[in-house]
C-alpha cells in the first residue's frame, strides 16, 4: 500500500505533535516520551529548554513531557526540525527526521537521562552536501508495511532534487527490533543502496551517493 508522505512544515505542526502525543510510542517503547528534537539541540539549549524547564514544571514526568513538547513545537515552527510524515487517511502514522548534516549536534543513539555532549560531527562541512537521516518512528500497528521504505525513498528523491551529493544514516549493529532501533535497521539502508562509510562503536555511518 502506498501511504501519503508529506514534508514537515509549520502547517503540519499539529499533525507532528499529534503523532508523538498519541501513536508513536503506544507500545510502551523505552524511548517514550520523545518529540525528536534532541538531535538539533546544543547541550546549552538542551539544559535550558528541557532540563531547566522540567525543574520549573515540578520535576515530574508530566513536566518533562511538557518541556519536550514545547521545545519541539517551537522547533517545528521555526524550521529547525525537518523531515517527513507518513499519513493514512489524514492521520500521521510515521515519521522520518532528515535534515542537512550541519544542522545536527549529534547522530546515532544517545541517552537523555544525562545531557549528551555536543559532537563535532561535521568539521569543515558546508551545508548542502550531505542530507542526514537520524530517526524513524512508525506507529506500532503500521510496522512491517513498508512505510519506512517509502519515507526513505522520499528523502532520497528530494535530496537529489535539492542538489545533495550524499544521503547518510546511522544504524546500529545487531538490533533486530525496529521499535528499539530508531536510527533504522541496516537492512533498510542496504536495500536502498547505502554502503558502510565508517563505524564508531556499535554505530555505523552508511552513505548513498546520489
Amino acid at each position: 500500500m502506498q501511504y501519503e508522505i508529506k514534508k514537515l512544515s509549520p502547517a503540519l505542526a499539529e499533525d507532528y505533535l499529534d503523532f508523538f502525543d498519541n501513536r508513536a510510542f503506544s507500545d510502551g517503547s523505552p524511548f517514550y516520551p520523545c518529540y525528536c528534537n534532541a538531535f538539533n539541540l546544543s547541550k546549552k539549549r538542551m539544559q535550558a529548554e528541557l532540563y531547566d524547564k522540567t525543574a520549573e514544571y515540578g520535576n515530574t514526568l508530566e513536566g518533562w513531557i511538557r518541556a519536550l513538547r514545547e521545545s519541539a513545537e517551537r522547533m517545528v515552527n521555526s524550521g529547525e526540525i525537518q523531515g517527513y510524515l507518513a499519513f493514512d487517511h489524514g492521520v500521521a502514522i510515521g515519521w522520518c527526521n532528515a535534515n542537512d548534516r550541519t544542522s545536527y549536534y549529534r547522530t546515532g543513539e544517545f541517552d537523555l537521562h544525562t545531557i549528551p555532549e555536543d559532537e563535532n560531527i561535521a568539521p569543515g562541512l558546508s551545508p548542502g552536501k550531505i542530507k542526514s537521516i537520524v530517526c524513524f518512528e512508525i506507529a506500532p500497528e503500521y510496522r512491517g508495511k513498508g512505510i519506512a521504505t517509502q519515507l526513505l525513498q522520499k528523502v532520497l528523491a528530494d535530496a537529489k532534487a535539492d542538489g545533495y551529493q550524499y544521503v547518510e544514516a546511522y544504524p546500529m549493529e545487531s538490533v533486530k527490533s525496529f521499535s528499539l532501533a530508531f536510527t533504522g535497521p541496516m537492512s533498510l539502508y542496504e536495500k536502498a543502496g547505502f554502503e558502510i562509510y565508517n563505524r564508531s562503536g556499535v554505530t555505523y555511518t552508511m552513505r548513498k551517493l546520489l
